[in-house]
């Protein structure tokens, strides 16, 4: 109902942005986002009602969440379609990361110098993409909040720490990978226990957050809806309270996760001395194509764990799919997975959990007959 009217004024940069990124031209990129900044307006809030700095970082919030982001989002489709290498990425991800930089420099003198609290925001421990706890803390930062962040990778015991040492009002933790989520519980119990509420995000967590209800976390969806939890009562049950992660998960009982990390290694061995049984084609391969291939069955592993920790097959069924998407991607039939779930399969057929996330998994590349 606007007439026609193209109401999205970051809809031109939007594409601006990402050709710049295509060409790896951190001086172009950087130079969008700066005229985004002096262009973007709240959308919501008349401006005869707010002051020239809350403009500013309504200014900065949009063009964090609506210019920045999606394009980072477009930056792991390209790698996923194999548009881009990883190589690509990287650089690209770099001058994103510079961006943001940008925002929080134009956006500084609209920073009143009073907080309404202090949080700490980090990755967790093996976790190397940042961006995205980087965009939350510069929108938090926005928000009033004092942001201690810590960056990619920390490990809980420095991540208490420094809880400790700066008595945050509460610790965000980010994660992508769901093979992590082990070391993300025991971080979120580790800073429960020190008596600080966790908030978490991120894809590890599960579609809408599943996996941090059964660790005890509050979980947000994005950087906006982490302000809004961070700005209500976080106490909830389990904020505060010490306790070992595994009483979270008393599935954990039968200890199929327990012997599957245990065991990983000849795991993987067996799965790829029958890959070489089950998949000829392997017998051409490379010394380097053999190492990719060592790698791939090291995840199939790790994911099975995953999704044995926190008991829900979804999380392998989901991983499986998308990696025969990416080998679908780079010509590489999706059927070369079989042999490996298959050994599996077999080495684990004593464990009704590990088999029967198994056999879904197996079932989603098997076409079915007629």
């Amino acid at each position: 109902m606007n007439g026609g009217k193209n109401t999205d004024s970051l809809a031109e940069p939007r594409e601006q942005l990402w050709q710049a990124l295509e060409e790896f031209d951190e001086i172009r990129a950087v130079a969008v986002v700066r005229r985004a900044l002096g262009a973007a307006e709240p959308e919501q809030v008349p401006a005869v009602h707010t002051s020239a700095a809350e403009d500013m970082r309504a200014a900065g919030e949009r063009v964090l969440l609506e210019l920045i982001a999606p394009a980072q989002e477009r930056v792991g489709l390209a790698w996923a379609a194999n548009d881009i290498t990883v190589a690509q990425e990287h650089a690209v991800t770099a001058i994103s990361e510079r961006c943001i930089a940008t925002v929080a420099d134009a956006t500084a003198p609209a920073l009143s110098g009073t907080f309404v609290g202090r949080v700490l925001v980090a990755c967790v421990d093996g976790e190397w993409h940042a961006l995205p706890a980087r965009l939350v803390s510069e929108v938090l930062r926005l928000r009033g909040w004092r942001v201690d962040y810590l960056g990619a990778q920390v490990p809980t015991e420095h991540l208490v720490a420094h809880v400790h040492r700066t008595r945050a009002q509460a610790v965000l933790l980010s994660s992508s990978i769901p093979t992590l989520l082990p070391g993300a519980h025991n971080a979120i119990a580790s800073c429960q226990g020190a008596g600080v509420p966790v908030l978490v995000g991120g894809a590890a967590f599960g579609p809408q957050g599943r996996y941090a209800r059964l660790m005890q976390a509050e979980w947000a969806k994005d950087a906006p809806g982490a302000a809004t939890l961070l700005a209500e009562d976080l106490t909830g049950p389990g904020a505060h309270a010490a306790r070992l992660p595994d009483l979270d998960l008393p599935h954990l009982g039968d200890q199929e996760y327990t012997m599957v990390r245990r065991t990983r290694l000849r795991l993987i061995k067996q799965a790829l001395a029958d890959v070489e049984e089950g998949f000829p084609e392997m017998r051409r391969y490379s010394e380097y194509q053999r190492e990719r291939t060592v790698e791939d069955i090291d995840h199939i592993v790790n994911y099975l764990a995953a999704a044995l920790y926190v008991d829900d097959w979804g999380l392998f069924t989901r991983f499986v799919t998308w990696t025969a998407d990416i080998l679908a991607a780079r010509d590489v039939p999706p059927r070369c997975l079989l042999p490996a779930l298959d050994s599996l399969l077999h080495q684990l057929k004593d464990f009704p959990r590990a088999s029967g996330i198994l056999t879904a998994a197996r079932s989603l590349l098997v076409p079915p007959k007629g």
